[in-house]
This record gives C-alpha cells, structure tokens and sequence, in this order.
C-alpha cells in the first residue's frame, strides 16, 4: 500500500467531527513546494509597500468590471 492509500484510508476513519481539524493541515501541505522567482517577490514587494503607504489604486468591483476597464485603456 503507498503513502496515499495509507493516508486516504485513515481519513475514511476519521469523523466528521475530528476531520475540521485535519483539513487545514491537509491543505497546508497540499501547497507547492515552488518558490517565487525574483520578478514575482518584486511585485509582492511592491504591492506591500503601496499598501503600507497608502498609494496607488484600488479597484473594487468583479473581476468581469475589472477586465473591460483594462480593456478600454
């Protein structure tokens, strides 16, 4: 039996109960073991400098709203 059989079949014994507190951990380590390249940091970077002061624009609306502005410049 592989890891992901072994762990599948725990989870079928798990309640429903107990499973609220596995799925989080479940979900963590379901992320990408990935890292950002310089040019993503860079943006993350610049986004969190823009929040911290309080600059650039925000934009609320859907998603759909925000694509046809995009589109008209």
């Amino acid at each position: 039996m592989s890891n992901r059989e072994f762990a599948k079949t725990l989870i079928d014994q798990i309640s429903e109960a107990k499973l609220v507190y596995v799925i989080p951990y479940l979900q963590g380590a379901a992320l990408s073991d990935e890292m950002p390249n310089q040019e993503t940091i860079d943006a993350i970077n610049e986004v969190q400098q823009m929040i911290n002061a309080n600059s650039g624009e925000h934009f609320s609306g859907s998603t759909d709203d925000f694509f046809a502005m995009l589109a008209e410049e």
